[in-house]
């Protein structure tokens, strides 16, 4: 499993742009997966051009909620490949779509990708099968952090947790993963970095994390 952050608030790598935003390229159980699109759909493509990642190798994109720095690039990216679109149910139609697919419970996506369901109205997360567990790959985490462990713990042993976390304080709830990688909107990175360094992983733009 492999997952290459596209979109963040901090690059890792020269010639990447970061943004206030997120966007993440899952690939597992050969397939490619798009999480989220940023804001802005021109930086998007341009750090996926420099990324190596083309736009109609893509087989599906999923949002997490709907908000600008989450979904601005989606319509850029959808003229370029109009695949089906996993939105929570409080969304509304992603325009240029081949099909937009309204989530609001728990259900599979495909063999070994699963969606948490719209957590509180508000939010879905990725989870996909790995070897020992699942990963969880989340937006802004606006259900809590707790919440959506115990969702994502419906399918499997959380091992590791990848994306923004706002404000989450409740630190003790990673002390059971593998690895942890805060991106976009974490408030606490530093702590988190301090509490947990055997399993912190840095995020920003042109990060791959292999698991």
């Amino acid at each position: 499993m492999k997952i290459t952050i596209i979109y963040d608030n901090e690059s890792r790598k020269a010639g990447l742009k970061a943004d206030w935003g997120f966007s993440c390229l899952v690939e597992a159980h050969g397939r490619k997966i798009l999480f989220d699109t940023g804001a802005n759909g021109s930086i998007l493509l341009n750090n996926m051009q420099k990324l190596d990642i083309a736009p109609p190798s893509i087989d599906e994109v999923f949002i997490s909620h709907n908000h600008y720095d989450h979904t601005g690039g989606l319509a850029d990216f959808l003229r370029l490949n109009p695949c089906d679109v996993y939105v929570p149910a409080s969304c509304g139609e992603a325009s240029g779509a081949a099909k937009t697919i309204k989530v609001k419970d728990s259900f599979e996506l495909r063999e070994g990708f699963f969606s948490t369901g719209e957590l509180k109205g508000v939010e879905q997360s990725l989870v996909v099968k790995c070897s020992d567990g699942v990963v969880v790959v989340a937006g802004c985490s606006h259900p809590g952090v707790g919440t959506i462990l115990d969702a994502a713990g419906r399918f499997g042993n959380v091992q590791a947790l990848i994306g923004g976390l706002h404000g989450f304080s409740e630190f003790y709830l990673l002390g059971d993963l593998d690895l942890v990688c805060p991106t976009h909107c974490t408030q606490f990175k530093s702590q988190i970095k301090s509490l947990y360094p055997d399993k912190y992983v840095e995020g920003g733009v042109g990060a791959v994390i292999d698991i």
